[in-house]
């Protein structure tokens, strides 16, 4: 059975590590504290889950997902995951992380910063646009008159498939905003992040976003 690695056991992991669980995945969760900080979670979780440390989650993971404060980013471990795919959630808040230039001014994306911190995994955006109590509340199955969608976003067409096949098996229609010198558009203030919408909701938001 595929294990999924959480960098990061905040709002979004847990709900994200729910789902995975729900759907059959082994969960390994860790955070900056120690394996210790997460027993509750744990147990809520079930057997499938256990807690480590974030070398410890790296290892383990057939996938990754990394959901930390993005003023974390470089604290994520690179060797170990090596070749894998990488799940990034993060978003860009300065009132939080502090300012980053190459953000601000526009040089970068999120998704791409961390890919430069990752070299050799495979880095894909995913669950950044939608609020945690969302992903367990707002699927449906597939052929749902007005499915959610959410975006992603990579520069492997593999993983990217990996990843619509996820979302469709948490409930959720998938469109691809491309590689991730585009994933800018599913980011914080743009029309895509933060509302429920579909399919063809979503491509209209996308087109519409501004940078």
């Amino acid at each position: 059975m595929t294990t999924i690695g959480f960098i990061g056991s905040g709002h979004i992991g847990t709900a994200v590590a729910q789902k995975a669980v729900e759907n059959g995945y082994d969960v390994v969760m860790s955070n900056s504290r120690g394996p210790e900080t997460l027993a509750a979670l744990v147990e809520q979780l079930g057997p499938k889950a256990r807690a480590a440390t974030p070398v410890e989650a790296a290892e383990a993971a057939d996938i990754a997902v990394v959901t930390v404060p993005l003023k974390a980013y470089r604290d994520v471990p690179v060797e170990q995951l090596a070749g894998k795919l990488v799940l990034d959630t993060n978003n860009y808040y300065f009132e939080r992380d502090g300012h980053i230039a190459a953000l601000d001014e526009k040089r970068a994306t999120v998704s791409g910063l961390l890919q430069e911190h990752l070299p050799t995994s495979r880095v894909v955006k995913a669950f950044n646009h939608i609020g945690s109590a969302e992903i367990g509340t707002t699927g449906s199955p597939a052929g749902t008159p007005d499915r959610r969608a959410l975006a992603l976003a990579g520069d492997d067409a593999d993983s990217k498939q990996t990843v619509a096949d996820l979302y469709d098996a948490f409930g959720f229609d998938s469109v691809d905003v491309g590689p991730l010198s585009e994933s800018w558009r599913v980011e914080r203030d743009m029309p895509a992040y933060g509302v429920r919408q579909n399919a063809d909701e979503l491509r209209a938001n996308l087109a519409k976003a501004t940078r």
